[in-house]
């Protein structure tokens, strides 16, 4: 575990409806302490991409990553959002925390929408550090605007999880991801399972919604402040591999406080990006942060906890294992189980749920009801694997789901009635999100559970 000083925390924050727009659902994560550094990632990913670099960076920043609208835990915008848009949501959830004038760090998509924000608003910041600022030419664009965002619709038989594994494991090999030509292989290639599992997990997070944010950054004019423009100072850095490292070379002529550099590395764009974000993002402490008072993450010695429902509740409400969390009734507070939807995986399941109970001070467990069948079934392995079988796996179980129960007793004398609302792709979906999120901790949150129930 990390000291609790560089821990992550997890928090969401309802920015109130204004100026004719609706209110709408901010997830952040925060680490560190020091002055404010709002980090912005790129799409499709969520603020999880940051967690490692905030531990780190939190050592001289309080660090801050939302998920953009639309994104991770955050609502999307409604309609058919421009860049402007994002750039104008980022500075509401700055305002909204008021952390505003402080340091910023996006990442591809994430710089692009940091600069927009500071051509609408320069004040809001003390500085910029961003890694790959796209520039791109017409005839680019027009490539990327025919193929690069086909639409995500759920496919009744799970079609669309191939697709996605496949297009995240191969946008290390080419770039553009569709471009399979030799002139558009990428140096940077890998097949790491565990990388590309999180990024799936995170484009299924988004869903349709992925297209807003990329659309948005994609269509964004090219031009970042004019020469004599009054802005922060802002470095951007690329490295080598990276695409839009060429893209240093567009840039032109910028404000004076501007500058741009090629680096050889990764660790090399961070570390310029941090001793740049140390030289120009002042001093000022960050106060305590706003969040809602009816959701959020309890931290535990082990990981976070995801819950839902009012502090001072009586009794906490469990889903079934590979199950999600819902909204809780009346006098109940919910979670996600350990290792489920939101919450953290923990060694120890039963001392996490002890733990649950005693820091929100609850006095009784709604137990749920579980599952017919065997365990050995009811769970096969859903561990990532290098062909990504692990996501027909999950959309199998949740279609059989709506057949038979057990799911894996394919027979007449297992079946259930067919209702449209199980077997409708949306909850077909859902289901299989919930599997592939809890993975082997379902499994083991089934024997806990019914250890518990066995002594009561």
């Amino acid at each position: 575990m990390p000291s609790q000083q560089h821990a992550i925390t997890r928090h969401v924050l309802t920015l109130p409806e204004q100026d004719g727009k609706r209110a709408r659902k901010v997830h952040y994560r925060r680490c560190g302490q020091g002055p404010a550094l709002l980090m912005v990632h790129q799409s499709p990913r969520s603020s999880a991409e940051y967690v490692e670099l905030m531990r780190e960076w939190g050592a001289h920043f309080t660090c801050i990553a939302p998920d953009t609208p639309g994104f991770g835990q955050s609502d999307p915008l409604p309609g058919e959002p421009g860049i402007d848009d994002f750039a104008d949501a980022i500075l509401e959830f700055a305002d909204a925390l008021g952390i505003a004038p402080c340091a910023a760090y996006g990442f591809h998509s994430g710089g692009i929408i940091l600069v927009t924000a500071i051509k609408r608003r320069p004040q809001a910041f003390r500085c910029l550090a961003v890694g790959g600022y796209a520039i791109w030419t017409a005839e680019e664009m027009r490539i990327f605007g025919e193929s690069y965002l086909p639409e995500f619709v759920p496919q009744p038989y799970g079609e669309h999880l191939a697709w996605i594994w496949n297009r995240i494991l191969e946008q290390s090999w080419v770039f553009p991801w569709f471009d399979t030509r030799e002139e558009a292989r990428m140096s940077i290639a890998h097949a790491d399972v565990e990388q590309v599992a999180r990024t799936v997990s995170e484009m299924l997070d988004a869903g349709e919604h992925y297209r807003a944010g990329y659309g948005a950054v994609l269509r964004a004019p090219r031009d970042i402040p004019a020469a004599d423009a009054d802005v922060p100072p802002c470095l951007i850095s690329a490295y080598d591999g990276d695409p839009l490292q060429a893209h240093i070379d567009r840039l032109g002529e910028m404000p004076a406080s501007w500058s741009a550099k090629k680096v050889t590395t990764p660790k090399e764009h961070q570390d310029a990006s941090l001793a740049f974000l140390k030289e120009h993002g002042g001093d000022a402490p960050c106060n305590d942060l706003p969040e809602d008072a009816n959701e959020g993450w309890l931290a535990l010695d082990g990981g976070l906890v995801h819950w839902k429902g009012t502090r001072g509740a009586q009794h906490l409400a469990l889903p079934a294992p590979a199950r999600e969390l819902e909204e809780p009734g009346e006098g109940e507070l919910a979670i996600d189980l350990p290792g489920h939807g939101q919450s953290d995986d923990f060694e120890d399941m039963r001392g996490a749920l002890r733990d649950v109970m005693a820091h929100l001070d609850l006095a009784e467990m709604k137990l749920p009801g579980l599952p017919q069948g065997e365990p050995e079934g009811l769970y096969p392995d859903m561990a990532p694997d290098r062909f990504g079988l692990y996501l027909q796996r999950a959309w199998q179980v949740a279609r059989a789901e709506a057949f038979f129960s057990p799911w894996y007793e394919a027979n007449a004398a297992h079946a259930v009635p067919l209702r449209p609302e199980t077997i409708a792709t949306p909850a077909v979906h859902a289901r299989a999100l919930a599997r592939i999120r809890a993975g082997s901790a379902a499994r083991r949150w089934h024997d806990t559970l019914t250890a518990i129930q066995g002594e009561t």
